[in-house]
């Protein structure tokens, strides 16, 4: 008796790849990836309205200004100039060649350094005051608001004011009560000289009360981020130092400053690109004067009063990359510190 036997495999070897469950899987994975595109155009279309905007407000006044860099133009001829016609590096040699252009860079480095470093430092005094609970603490915390929140207009008509060496009180207290032996123009005065154990040292007096208000204005911005990563501290390490007999200086300086060093590093960075642009404060104090004339004004200056509008770009330009360069450096550092951990 013969028997057939069956062939194995025939049926089933034809059917491999279309079985239900392989085509579930191919079907979900095709309504997943139908379902992921759907999600990235419904982004695309929600973000839309900002990116026009950015792209309106900020991308292309920067193209503008970077193509009028290159082009001798004045105030007046800005509506009837061709963009893309006469391009020339007379800006940049001018600026470049120029003593002032150097001068102002100088100053604005100085004044940048002055004010990130009291920024930082009165920020990190501001939030470890506040740090351990206190009758009143949520109203010094608030207070200490005030300086960022306040409008800039209102508070350097504050600082004029206190600083007048007619009537200000600071004047007045320092005459009757520190001995002065007359007023300070602080806002008008260049240079001062200050003679100390026999030794005369110039002092900068207008850049240096810039420099104060700065720091001033803008130390609630460090003491918010600050603040807040030390309430994200854990406890143990400080009370473990604390049983082991360390001070309060050598708790700060080996537990909690190492932690703070990262966001103290952001800070830096966010407040030394904010600061090397500023125009208002300064502007509204002094003027631009006694030595306090920044890059910021200077370009201010050479657009409204020489209406050398190439000129001004053109230094505009030379900031920006400056800005650019400091920004890649620290992100160097930081892939450099990345690899080493």
């Amino acid at each position: 008796m013969t028997t057939t036997e069956p062939k194995i495999g025939t049926r089933s070897a034809k059917g491999m790849g279309k079985t239900p469950g392989h085509s579930t899987i191919r079907g979900r994975a095709k309504r997943r990836r139908t379902l992921t595109q759907r999600d990235a155009r419904t982004g695309i279309l929600l973000m839309s309205p900002t990116l026009i905007i950015v792209v309106a407000v900020v991308i292309l006044p920067l193209l503008w200004s970077f193509v009028i860099a290159f082009q001798e133009l004045k105030l007046i001829q800005i509506g009837t100039a061709n963009p893309f016609s006469g391009f020339t590096f007379e800006n940049f040699e001018r600026v470049l060649g120029s003593g002032v252009l150097w001068s102002s860079l100088g100053t604005t480095l100085v004044y940048t350094i002055g004010s990130v470093v009291l920024v930082i430092v009165l920020g990190t005094i501001a939030a470890l005051v506040v740090r351990r609970p206190f009758r009143g603490r949520t109203f010094v915390r608030a207070a200490f608001l005030l300086p960022y929140v306040a409008p800039v207009v209102a508070v350097t008509f504050v600082w004029r004011i206190m600083l007048n060496p007619e009537f200000g009180i600071v004047n007045e207290f320092g005459q009757n009560v520190l001995g002065w032996e007359g007023p300070v123009p602080f806002l008008t005065q260049t240079q001062a000289t200050w003679e100390v154990l026999g030794l005369q040292i110039h002092v900068p007096t207008a850049l240096l009360t810039v420099i104060a208000f700065e720091g001033w204005r803008y130390f609630p911005f460090a003491y918010l981020f600050i603040m807040a990563r030390l309430e994200a501290l854990p406890v143990e390490p400080e009370e473990a130092a604390l049983v082991d007999g360390a001070g309060p200086f050598q708790t700060f300086r080996y537990i909690i400053w190492p932690q703070l060093v990262p966001i103290i590093g952001v800070l830096a960075v966010l407040r030394t690109i904010w600061t090397f642009n500023e125009f208002d404060d300064i502007f509204l104090l002094t003027g631009g004067a006694a030595g306090t004339q920044v890059a910021s004004v200077q370009i201010y200056e050479l657009l409204t009063v020489q209406r050398n509008v190439g000129a001004a770009s053109a230094m505009s330009v030379v900031l920006a990359v400056l800005l650019v360069a400091m920004l890649a450096v620290y992100l160097l550092i930081l892939r450099r510190r990345g690899e080493k951990a």
